[in-house]
């Protein structure tokens, strides 16, 4: 027998009215008392996700820095699809935009859709955004994002390790003055993957040159541009530079390419993504592939589990990344 709004609102002590309202996402409930409400009802199996057959693939966007314009997230988002098509969901592409002036509104009819399921896509999510994840009532996990208290499903990529081994790289082929390219948009993943290039300096006894860090736009033009101003100075360069991502670094490439700077010759570069571009850059791209399509199918079949069993229990998904040896890395 389905709960009643009466039990709820015997167990939180909030008017049957106010329940109602909360349940209904109408204005006029606080936020606190709305999320409480809404965790006492999904605990009480008020909503039915038995018959969950929808997905929603909600992208969200701080700035659309990172997430525009980029080959990344399309085939990610095309193993969702594959995936959902497998397991008899239908999916539908969402975009959440935090500079719209419905944004609020938005959200809530996105992430409290009692028929559907979510894939929130938190690469440029920050942890201002967490009110986001607050109070969903369905199932949900969240990719490219995470909390350090860990109170919902991540699907992550093993950004610290990967970063750590395309150092090692650089070290093992005898670079000792290594640079980050960084990103000027710290999204958690460029975070962790800052963490793993330290660690590989740390491991070889290696200082960290904070000159030898140069902050670029995570686009392309936009790190080539800052990386052209950056050159004009005439800086002391390092022998290497491990990027945050390919499109950093190949922004980079074009940058040193137009001064006169010989890619690997001069400077080495490693990025990370390995997107579709990079084999064919000048030169390829040496990189470290991410799985992205087995990431979207993964998600799903978390999601799917979730759903099936009404399993409670967290996890923190990480994907392995693939080291891509090409022309960019000269040899000390």
């Amino acid at each position: 027998m389905k709960v009643s709004v009466k039990k709820i609102s015997e167990i939180t002590g909030f008017s049957p009215a106010t329940v109602s309202n909360a349940l209904n996402y109408k204005r006029g409930v606080n936020a606190e008392t709305s999320a409480h409400i809404l965790k006492v009802a999904k605990d009480l199996g008020y909503f039915d996700e038995n018959h969950i057959t929808k997905v929603k693939f909600v992208m969200f966007k701080r700035n659309g820095i990172v997430v525009e314009d980029t080959p990344f997230f399309p085939a990610m988002i095309s193993g969702v699809e594959q995936e959902c098509r497998t397991c008899g969901m239908e999916m539908s592409l969402c975009d959440l935009d935090r500079r719209h002036h419905d944004f609020k509104e938005q959200a809530k009819w996105l992430m409290n859709d009692k028929a559907a399921a979510v894939i929130l896509l938190g690469t440029e999510m920050i942890d201002e955004d967490i009110d986001l994840i607050r109070g969903i009532t369905s199932p949900f996990i969240v990719i490219d994002y995470w909390r350090e208290d860990m109170s919902f499903d991540a699907m992550l990529i093993n950004n610290a390790d990967s970063a750590r081994m395309a150092t090692e790289y650089l070290i093992a082929n005898g670079h000792r003055e290594i640079g980050y390219l960084r990103g000027s948009f710290r999204i958690k993943p460029f975070r962790s993957r800052f963490v793993g290039y330290q660690t590989a300096l740390q491991k070889a006894s290696i200082s960290l040159q904070k000159n030898y860090i140069v902050n670029l736009s995570p686009t392309m033009d936009g790190a080539c541009a800052d990386m052209r101003a950056y050159l004009a100075k005439k800086p002391e360069l390092p022998t290497a530079f491990f990027a945050d991502n390919d499109m950093i670094a190949l922004g980079a490439m074009k940058a040193m390419r137009e001064c006169g700077i010989r890619v690997p010759e001069d400077v080495s570069v490693v990025g990370f993504d390995d997107l579709t571009f990079s084999s064919i850059s000048d030169p390829p791209l040496t990189t470290l592939r991410v799985p992205k399509r087995e990431m979207g199918r993964a998600t799903v079949r978390r999601l799917r589990d979730m759903i099936k069993d009404k399993d409670d229990t967290k996890l923190k998904i990480q994907m392995c990344t693939q080291f891509v040896e090409r022309d960019s890395v000269r040899r000390i």
